[in-house]
Order: structure tokens, then C-alpha cells, then sequence
């Protein structure tokens, strides 16, 4: 975005330098005066043909950036969710042995204490 306001900017001052003409030094003939502005009209149109083309070509690569960021941010997200499952899963794991653990040791309670 900065680029495109900068290309815009300098194509403005570019065009603004082109639209002053400087102090005639002597009389000129209306033909001459003609193809000079027919001249100064196409500089103009061609100034303003290279800024929409550098604008475009920003706006374009701007939407690159944008499509590649997407692609990684979701890439990470994928990621992370994946990672969140494991986690999951062992912490499950984890559980389901603490419990069974749990299970034999109060079983174990109980037949020695029948046992007396």
C-alpha cells in the first residue's frame, strides 16, 4: 500500500512538472504551439499509463502477500491443532493409567485385607 501511495505521489509531481511550461523566449507559431501541446499530452498519457501499470503490478503483489500469509496462518493453525490432539491424547493416556493404577492398588487394599 505504502508503495502504491508513493507511486502516486511521484507521478504527481512528475505530471505537475510536465504541465509547466516554461517562459516562451520568442513568438511561436500556432502550429508549432500545437504539436508542442500535442506533444506534452502524450508525455501526459504516457506518465499516467506507467502509474496504473506500477499500480496495478503493487496491488497484484499485494494480493500475493496476502494469499501467502493466509496459506501459512492456516498451515500453523493445522498445526497447532494437531499438536493440541497429541497433547489430548497423551494427557488421556495418562489418565487412563493413573486410573487403572488407582484400581489395582485399592484391589490390592482389599484382598489383603480379607486375607487377615
Amino acid at each position: 500500500m505504502k508503495k502504491t501511495i508513493a507511486t502516486l505521489i511521484a507521478g504527481l509531481f512528475a505530471t505537475a512538472a510536465f504541465a509547466q511550461t516554461p517562459a516562451p523566449a520568442t513568438a511561436t507559431t500556432p502550429a508549432a504551439a500545437k504539436a508542442e501541446a500535442k506533444q506534452e499530452k502524450q508525455a501526459a498519457k504516457a506518465e499516467v499509463k506507467e502509474t496504473k501499470a506500477a499500480a496495478k503490478a503493487d496491488v497484484k503483489e499485494a494480493k500475493q502477500t496476502a494469499k501467502t500469509e493466509v496459506k501459512e496462518a492456516k498451515a500453523d493453525a493445522k498445526e497447532t491443532k494437531a499438536e493440541a490432539k497429541a497433547e489430548v491424547k497423551e494427557a488421556k493416556a495418562e489418565h487412563k493409567a493413573a486410573k487403572a493404577e488407582h484400581k489395582a492398588a485399592a484391589h490390592k487394599d482389599t484382598t489383603v485385607a480379607a486375607a487377615k
